[in-house]
């Protein structure tokens, strides 16, 4: 997950991205639709979405593929979906208000699979570079946790690959600056988080605007997310570069007052996790986000979360680089 970026944005619930820990089981939450839940087998009732989800109409309203179903592994009919992801990384994942149920898009997503294959799901929350040994060693059955697909990681588990992400960014709200693109920072003052991705993108494109014979940037470096956002703020800066993820979910806070830019060229897939020798396991989620795609139920997860613009067209395995 190259692009994912450690913030203080928030205590309690948004944990940082890297420092989630612990196994125990987080999946919950309370819901109307328990009652209308529909039944993936006879004696089978599946669990509803947390209250808290902003796709938990969506979830609930999913029915199973009775060939997918049919199709999935033994252990996984018999015990769920064992699903780890490192939780504290809005809107991709958080925490419900109670502290310990995870919602966020990447749970929804985990839960619309199980409900397409008609089975129960268990999510853990396991500090970021835990999950791929837990795959590994069948703890758990796949990892969803905004983590990018690359060549490294292909060496060790099979992606099949659910979003494409990258970098944006965020200005204030009505962009009184005029910012429609790199091209359009040439001159002006925008904040990073020092020695990230953002801050590589940030002096990428000041040199891009001193090649192009136009006035270079003023970059402004901080620690933080937290701290770079505030410069802008404050008017300090006149945007800010970060996780298009972070963005989306910034720009739904009106308190803030900010908007989105996604940066185009800057995506990546992310992808689920699983060990490659679990073949049924890995056409049984293939086919169950094709079959969610397909049906425009994918879409209005993405679209729950305002994550519209990392959709995808079909389920791919390893398509990363």
């Amino acid at each position: 997950m190259n692009t994912r970026i450690l913030t203080t944005l928030a205590a309690g619930a948004l944990l940082a991205a890297t420092t989630a820990c612990g196994a125990q089981s987080l999946d919950g939450g309370t819901s109307d639709a328990a009652a209308t839940a529909p039944a993936a087998a006879p004696n089978v009732v599946l669990d509803p979405a947390p209250t808290e989800e902003k796709a938990a109409d969506v979830i609930n309203a999913i029915t199973p593929d009775k060939d997918l179903a049919a199709k999935a592994p033994a252990n996984v009919k018999s015990a769920g979906l064992k699903v780890v992801s490192s939780i504290g990384y809005p809107p991709m994942e958080l925490f419900a208000s109670d502290g310990k149920t995870p919602i966020g898009f990447d749970p929804a997503l985990a839960r619309a699979i199980a409900r397409k294959l008609g089975v129960n799901v268990t999510i853990t929350d396991e500090e970021f570079n835990s999950q791929i040994p837990g795959v590994l060693t069948g703890r758990y059955d796949f990892v969803i946790s905004s983590m990018t697909d690359n060549a490294e990681r292909q060496g060790q588990v099979t992606f099949v690959d659910y979003v494409q992400a990258g970098s944006a960014l965020l200005v204030k709200k009505g962009n009184p600056a005029g910012i429609a693109g790199p091209a359009d920072i040439c001159g002006k003052t925008v904040s990073v988080v020092d020695n990230g991705s953002s801050m590589e993108l940030a002096e990428s494109y000041d040199a891009d605007c001193k090649k192009n014979g136009k006035t270079a940037v003023d970059i402004l470096k901080f620690p933080g997310d937290t701290e770079a956002m505030l410069q802008l703020s404050n008017g300090r800066a006149q945007a800010t570069v970060t996780d298009y993820v972070v963005a989306a979910y910034k720009s739904t806070d009106p308190k803030l007052g900010m908007e989105a830019i996604a940066l185009e060229g800057t995506e990546s897939p992310w992808g689920i996790g699983m060990k490659p020798d679990n073949k049924e396991l890995i056409e049984s989620v293939k086919g169950a986000l094709d079959a969610l795609i397909q049906s425009g139920e994918y879409g209005k997860l993405l679209a729950a979360w305002n994550l519209d613009k990392l959709a995808v067209q079909s389920a791919v395995i390893n398509g990363g680089k």
